[in-house]
């Protein structure tokens, strides 16, 4: 327990033999429970787990799912089959989402994320000044000297995306798993429904939006180390931008249309219209003088004016770290 709120560790691994047992054994005492998610590893993790669990406390016979026994501090879990991390994630959410806790964090199997710092990123959520807090690694240049050159891009790609996508537009690095939800966003989000692999903490922040949940990043430093990713760059990145896309019109719809009318949304739309036109008629050179130049640059203003029209709507939702 943490100033008085139970706190839980969603642990998903994936072939993450010789690090997921390290992970389960740095929890920081404070921590209730730990989920510590198998997502049908081919190596030895689901036998790490195991072990590791059992130093900690009896695990029951056979060990292929867990009991919910509150007398445990580990629960392992395993899927009959290979879901993705974001699947992995979800089931230990609703986990603890019938076991009623409070503050729910997320470290990941590879060990990369560093167990004194959980402290820190609950710290907005226990205080109820956010119902959602996530890493930060791209802060400052001293925090981003762990990262590579190609990753470091990437993720300021993929922030902007998610900025326009989610709503959050003062959020940075929305890749950082190191998160932690409060039991009240658990219970009003459809968790169920959001995107199984990776992708699944963008995709989080556009629910957690249309929900008026509010979101604080906590900086903390890039940890690497012999780890490897599984990710393909050449796959992710078309799939996480169609997904993003997927996102934004979703947000647009149910925020603004649906639920309450604004007219960014038409902006948005007017906006995406222009700058396809002019762009087209500029390619094409079908037309003289500068009508394609004219409708290009009025879509941009509009789109500038949506994406303004935004962040106001929506800057009561971010939480600045203290």
């Amino acid at each position: 327990m943490y100033e008085g709120n139970t706190v839980a560790v969603v642990v998903p691994a994936y072939n993450e033999e010789g690090f997921v047992g390290h992970v389960i054994d740095t929890v920081p005492n404070f921590v209730d429970r730990v989920y510590a998610v198998d997502d049908c590893s081919t190596d030895g993790t689901w036998d790490e787990i195991r072990a590791h669990a059992e130093r900690i406390a009896p695990v029951a016979d056979g060990g292929a799912v867990s009991t919910g026994a509150f007398d445990r501090r580990v629960v392992p879990i395993r899927h009959s089959e290979n879901r993705g991390v974001g699947a992995a994630i979800k089931t230990g959410y609703c986990r603890a989402r019938e076991d009623g806790i409070d503050v729910t964090a997320v470290m990941a199997g590879d060990g990369q994320m560093d167990p004194e710092m959980l402290s820190r990123i609950i710290q907005p959520v226990v205080d109820g000044r956010a119902d959602y807090a996530k890493g930060n690694r791209l802060s400052t240049p001293g925090f981003r000297e762990g990262m590579s050159p190609w990753r470091s891009f990437g993720n300021w790609l993929l922030t902007f995306l998610t900025k326009v996508a989610s709503g959050y537009w003062s959020m940075v690095d929305p890749q950082n798993g190191y998160t932690a939800i409060s039991g009240r966003a658990l219970s009003a989000l459809d968790i169920e429904d959001v995107y199984d692999d990776y992708g699944f903490a963008n995709a989080l922040l556009v629910r957690l939006n249309v929900h008026e949940m509010r979101v604080a990043d906590v900086t903390m430093p890039a940890v690497y180390g012999n780890e490897r990713s599984t990710i393909r760059y050449s796959t992710f990145v078309p799939k996480l931008s169609a997904l993003l896309l997927w996102g934004f019109l979703w947000r647009l719809k149910a925020k603004y249309l649906v639920r309450d009318f604004h007219p960014l949304a038409f902006l948005y739309g007017i906006g995406t219209v222009g700058v396809g036109a002019g762009a087209l008629s500029l390619l094409r050179r079908r037309r003289e003088g500068s009508d394609g130049l004219t409708a290009a640059l009025l879509g941009g203003a509009c789109l500038a004016l949506a994406m303004v029209f935004d962040r106001a709507e929506n800057e009561d939702l971010e939480v600045r770290d203290e």
